[in-house]
């Protein structure tokens, strides 16, 4: 995938309208922009994960007992923006992130496309969101299981 690509992930805003999390009141995200035609095909699962990870909050910091916590609505952390670098440089992309995208809905959902394109282009939604949690074999670990159980529920509703 080149730069052009990456830029409509970029651009793309989150499909979502409402959704209904346990003790949770209705999220209103944004609505989607009318230039864009052709919807990412698994936007459902971005959405999921994003509401597993942070409720939907871009501002959100994880994992503070570590050195340097997961940050952002997909919880990413450095070691991810260096598999994401290290994918785009194998591809001879000039593109490159830097830990504070994080920050960004955008390019954190940019950075997981270009993971997920990389590492599981051919692969379940099961297996795309227990190796988000769990790292590069999350999907033989039973710690994932509970994970991808809250993230299928979320498209369940979705559907």
């Amino acid at each position: 995938m080149k730069l052009s690509n990456y830029l409509l992930i970029i651009i793309f805003p989150i499909l979502a309208s409402f959704i209904r999390v346990e003790d949770q009141e209705e999220i209103c995200l944004p609505d989607i922009e009318q230039e864009i035609v052709q919807p990412i095909p698994d936007s459902t699962l971005v959405y999921a994960l994003i509401m597993v990870e942070s409720r939907g909050k871009d501002s959100c910091v994880g994992d503070r007992h570590l050195i340097i916590p997961s940050i952002g609505c997909l919880q990413i952390r450095p070691i991810m923006v260096r598999e994401v670098n290290r994918i785009l440089k194998r591809q001879e992309d000039t593109l490159r992130f830097k830990y504070k995208d994080r920050w960004s809905r955008k390019k954190s959902i940019a950075m997981f496309y270009i993971w997920k394109d990389y590492h599981h282009s051919d692969d379940s939604d099961e297996v795309i969101a227990r190796c988000w949690n769990g790292g590069p074999k999350g999907y033989k670990r039973n710690s994932t299981l509970h994970y991808w159980g809250k993230v299928n529920r979320l498209i369940k509703l979705r559907k």
